[in-house]
């Protein structure tokens, strides 16, 4: 693994997502992957994949062949076993809950390559991708793991518990009941995955506010180059962060934006032979619930094709403070301005409530 310090360098800019050569199709290779001049739909579905961690990374892809939505798995009955009735009302706008769960199995457990047993593990990344009506906007909220809330049927416990004691329905179930929003669609990664994507795209580079060590990794203050080893050592370290949990979300965001802008100013949207690889180990990696066919992957690209990079916004949800439950570290979440966020990003009003609240929002520069 490496994290290597980097110079001054410019940064990427989410602006290059925008530029698609539709000119001229690639000889040689398979015509899904030549298929160039869908161009702002191969952008629609790299966005959602980096915004949703699931296999909509081939959304392009699958308008001409099924093969890599075939790689993506399925979680079944998710939603099966949800009181329709207690559940918040549809909306127009579309919502995934982003689950990475805390597996630490070399094997992968998620994903169509899935060898390992990971149906017991707690979940450590917790996210609200939420996709506007227009789907020209998107926000993605954290939620600390490690909030203390009300699991229904089992009383107050770390969110991340739900996972443990009931699966993706428990845990659905309880982050409807946190937000009032109504969850879409679920995509699951582990560990394994996540080193696989980062390690797709060739490695990604964040910033470090100040120098830390995790499992063996030191992180140089400034810029740092992270391969899929050194990234996992990044997205799960808690000690040693000043607010713990809380800025591990933190990382787990940027990490997230990290991946969107290395897929970008690497060229990778613009030359097929990377771009497949990268789709190819995305679908391989994640778990999605089965309501997600592969014609609705499709369709979701055809829908968020009006998505732009200026239209993302990174928010973590609001903490009163840091405690403890018996044994347990604990972050209990501010009631008042947790309604506030939620409401906002209910009513596509996310824009304003960053504005009076801009510690909430993702920072250049996270701890």
């Amino acid at each position: 693994m490496y994290a290597r310090q980097q110079g001054p360098q410019a940064e990427p800019h989410g602006s290059d997502l925008l530029v698609l050569d539709d000119a001229t199709e690639p000889r040689g290779l398979p015509a899904v992957v030549a298929r160039r001049r869908r161009g702002r739909r191969v952008l629609a579905g790299v966005l959602v994949v980096a915004l949703l961690l699931i296999g909509a990374t081939a959304t392009a892809l699958f308008v001409a062949t099924e093969s890599l939505g075939n790689n993506v798995a399925r979680v079944p009955d998710v939603f099966g076993d949800l009181d329709a009735a207690a559940r918040p009302a549809d909306s127009p706008a579309l919502t995934f809950l982003l689950v990475g769960s805390d597996s630490r199995a070399d094997a992968p457990t998620t994903g169509a390559g899935a060898t390992a047993d990971g149906g017991s593990e707690r979940s450590d990344v917790l996210m609200l991708a939420r996709v506007d009506p227009a789907r020209t906007g998107a926000s993605v909220v954290s939620i600390p793991r490690d909030s203390w809330v009300d699991i229904p049927g089992h009383g107050e416990n770390k969110i991340n518990a739900a996972y443990a004691f009931g699966g993706p329905s428990l845990l659905v179930r309880t982050v409807e009941q946190l937000t009032g929003i109504r969850v879409d669609h679920l995509a699951v990664i582990d560990f394994a995955g996540f080193r696989a994507m980062v390690d797709a795209v060739g490695g990604i580079r964040v910033r470090v506010a100040e120098a830390t060590e995790n499992e063996g990794v030191r992180f140089h203050q400034g810029v740092n180059e992270l391969d899929g080893a050194a990234a996992l050592a990044y997205v799960r370290q808690r000690h040693g962060l000043p607010r713990g949990d809380i800025d591990r979300a933190a990382r787990q965001q940027n990490a997230l934006r990290a991946l969107l802008d290395k897929a970008a100013s690497a060229g990778m949207l613009t030359d097929p032979v990377p771009l497949y690889r990268l789709l190819d180990a995305v679908s391989r990696s994640v778990s999605v619930d089965d309501t997600l066919s592969n014609g609705g992957i499709r369709e979701l690209g055809f829908e968020v094709r009006g998505l732009r990079p200026s239209g993302l916004t990174f928010v973590g949800a609001p903490v009163r403070g840091l405690g403890r439950e018996g044994d347990q570290s604990v972050v209990y979440l501010d009631d008042a301005r947790s309604s506030e966020l939620w409401n906002a990003v209910q009513t596509d009003a996310l824009a304003a409530y960053t504005r009076r609240n801009p510690t909430d929002t993702l920072g250049e520069t996270p701890p």
